[in-house]
């Protein structure tokens, strides 16, 4: 290796070094009092965004991040997908993550570059066009990865709702009240689904009525037979209307759906079961079919 050579896979060490030392500094530092207070009195006194003095590096890097929001995504849909997954982040804070990822794959490419580098002759622009690459598909590595947590998370919902209607038509039907049929379902039951109803009865604890607090939850939520079954919860707290046959006709709805979807995953995925079939279960079978007559014809002759 040559001394230029060792000397930037050197300095490109150091500098990996250095930003990981910074991001494991930010990740593990103790929040100012600022950023502790703030969120319980935003709503009395707006934040005095106009000090600057006041700001901390952390703030600084928010206002930065969120000007180029729109370049990597919408703020609102990253809010919609945070708001889906019922996840405690801010998308300032998602917006911090995202530029952590990113970061990190630009410091990956540019020690990976530099290694490159040394070994062999390689076009200034060619490596800096790979680090550019590789931090634009981190950042939206980043954003994929919260897409696949919600879509996950409201197919586990999907599933556990039945059973979860069912048991609230018991409860009903054993007499309690909709908000207590709820709050007992929430408090036995394990799951997604399980932790948005104790989230619903957590906004009716801190003050919101029943009804708000389910037509919150059929605005947020991105399943269709659950936002049904908030509406109509939230109707029968308004009006009292009757609900057990609706929470069991939607449960009945919704097994019905799943199986449709395995028969028309099944019949999707017909075609890739026929490739073991032919490639593998096919060739032995015309191999144990035909191997005796070759070793018959082999003796005679």
């Amino acid at each position: 290796m040559t001394p230029a050579g060792a000397g930037g896979l050197l300095t490109g060490a150091i500098a990996l070094g250095a930003v990981l030392v910074v991001a494991g500094w930010l990740g593990t530092r103790r929040p100012a009092l600022y950023d502790r207070v703030a969120p319980y009195v935003r709503d009395v006194a707006p934040p005095a965004v106009s000090d600057p003095g006041r700001l901390t590096w952390s703030d600084q890097a928010r206002r930065l991040v969120t000007a180029v929001a729109d370049v990597i995504g919408g703020p609102a849909d990253v809010q919609r997908r945070l708001d889906r997954l019922g996840s405690a982040l801010r998308l300032e804070d998602f917006r911090l993550r995202q530029l952590r990822w990113a970061g990190a794959g630009a410091a990956a490419a540019i020690a990976l570059s530099l290694l490159v580098a040394a070994r062999r002759p390689v076009q200034p622009v060619a490596l800096l066009v790979f680090c550019l690459a590789v931090t634009v598909v981190a950042a939206w590595w980043c954003d994929h990865d919260l897409t696949r947590r919600v879509v996950e998370r409201e197919r586990s919902m999907e599933q556990e709702f039945p059973t979860v209607a069912d048991m609230l038509a018991l409860a009903v039907a054993a007499g309690e009240s909709p908000a207590a049929a709820v709050q007992r379902v929430a408090t036995i039951s394990h799951g997604e689904l399980a932790e948005e109803l104790r989230r619903v009865m957590g906004d009716v604890h801190t003050g919101g009525t029943v009804a708000e607090a389910f037509d919150a939850l059929a605005s947020r939520t991105g399943v269709g037979s659950i936002a049904r079954f908030a509406e109509a919860l939230a109707g029968a707290v308004e009006r009292g209307t009757p609900l057990i046959d609706v929470l069991h006709a939607q449960s009945a709805d919704v097994r019905e759906s799943a199986r449709r979807s395995l028969i028309e995953s099944g019949g999707r995925r017909e075609v890739l079961m026929m490739v073991p079939v032919v490639f593998a279960i096919l060739p032995v079978t015309i191999v144990f079919a035909f191997f005796p007559g070759l070793v018959g014809l082999h003796l005679t002759s």
